[in-house]
């Protein structure tokens, strides 16, 4: 075994031992381990790691830990992602729509599995969002967050500040149900599928060709817009061809 010193930043110790928390503590590695390994093993996914400090120098995850080492482990700090897609696992269904009303390319299904969500994560550089540690410690998993917040405003106010999407964001411009964005369509092509009512009052609507959704600026617009604007500052748009309604 390697004994080593461990410290991690007070964002981290949820992931910890109560015993371990708001101090150093010695921790026996396995022979040979890398600073992943044995953060990983103590609770804390590489994913939520950010910088590393060995005997006070940067260190990388890939590192050996070494006899007599002090560890000290932070979080990453809240930065715009490159490209901001995101594949959310089966407990984040309303996360998941929160996102796609902002405009976010999410990829969820209530059902879908692990392996489908290594799979996207890998294979469209998607950022995996969960509250499952064990798939954030995944060695294909390369990004990712574990979701704090419990109720679904929650969890797109931290997810939207972790990754800044505040600037980003296109409200309303993308299928609730399939993720696709939505493009405008002229009313006379579609207006044998409205209600009297609906098509009496509106005039601008768009259209899903993954699931073939209409939407249209409806009643549920003003509650979604509400809920969008109480973690942060979006720019709605005027025109209500891109606006969101009921489908």
């Amino acid at each position: 075994m390697t004994s080593a010193s461990f410290r991690f930043a007070a964002e981290l110790e949820r992931f910890l031992r109560p015993d371990r928390r708001g101090r150093p503590f010695a921790y026996d590695c396995a022979r040979a381990a890398s600073l992943k390994n044995a953060i990983e093993a103590l609770g804390v996914p590489h994913t939520e790691v950010g910088t590393v400090l060995v005997n006070g120098e940067p260190a990388t995850l890939q590192r050996m830990v070494r006899e007599g080492d002090a560890v000290e482990v932070f979080s990453p700090p809240s930065a715009e992602a490159d490209i901001a897609r995101f594949v959310a696992d089966a407990h984040l269904g309303g996360l998941a729509r929160f996102l796609r009303m902002l405009g976010v390319d999410t990829a969820h299904e209530p059902a879908i599995s692990d392996a489908e969500i290594r799979r996207l994560a890998r294979e469209d550089d998607r950022i995996v969002l969960t509250r499952d540690r064990d798939l954030l410690k995944c060695r294909d998993v390369l990004r990712g967050h574990y979701v704090r917040a419990l109720k679904p405003e929650a969890q797109l106010a931290e997810v939207a500040e972790r990754y800044r999407l505040a600037e980003r964001a296109q409200p309303f411009t993308r299928c609730l149900h399939c993720n696709l964005p939505l493009a405008p369509v002229e009313k006379a092509a579609i207006a044998h599928r409205l209600p009297p009512q609906v098509a009496a009052l509106h005039q601008s609507f768009t259209h899903c060709a993954g699931c073939d959704r209409v939407y249209w600026p409806g009643s549920h617009y003003a509650r979604m817009r509400a809920a969008l604007e109480k973690w942060g500052q979006i720019k709605f748009p005027d025109d209500p061809i891109r606006s969101f309604g009921q489908p």
